[in-house]
């Protein structure tokens, strides 16, 4: 698993977004988690899944009730990770509102999720291998705050546990 003091995967996640702009196309597009987190500091949260049900009525809810005040706290991008494609987690930002608030980013094949050893596999529960539920703060690239989730709990990567690390 990765640890505080080491640099995030180099890998490729996928962000459908809403609007055209900046040069972007609506997607899927390719965010490459290096280039992207390069002198920020990013606020990443991982689930198993989009449209689960802890995950849409108390993980994202919370990290949009709170991006101002990681705003606030020096944040700069605030990141949902999931292993789905870039289309669900397209429609999933639309139902949870997170424009302007969270970047919805697809880890499809699961390689940020297995290159970081948070690969959780729910194959039983007819999921196949997903994400741990976890948060971390990354600065300029290097994880500074790791909170992972032990199965079927939620209580270390809510929003307001990364915001007391963010402020500290």
């Amino acid at each position: 698993m990765i640890k505080i003091g080491e640099k995030i995967p180099e890998v490729v996640l996928m962000e459908y977004v809403e609007h055209e702009g900046e040069g972007c196309s609506l997607g899927p597009n390719p965010v490459d988690v290096i280039k992207a987190s390069a002198g920020k500091t990013i606020a990443l949260f991982a689930l198993p899944g989009a449209f689960t049900p802890t995950c849409s009525a108390s993980h994202v809810p919370g990290y949009i009730a709170q991006a101002e005040a990681l705003g606030a706290a020096g944040v700069d991008e605030i990141w949902c990770l999931s292993v789905n494609d870039a289309f669900v987690m397209g429609a999933w930002a639309r139902d949870q509102k997170t424009e302007g608030k969270v970047r919805m980013l697809g880890d499809g094949s699961a390689d940020f999720t297995h290159a970081a050893g948070l690969a959780l596999d729910l194959t039983a529960r007819g999921m196949g291998v997903r994400s741990s539920r976890y948060s971390m703060l990354i600065k300029d690239g290097v994880v500074t705050s790791l909170n992972v989730e032990r199965p079927g709990a939620f209580e270390v990567s809510d929003a307001e546990t990364l915001l007391a690390q963010a402020r500290s």
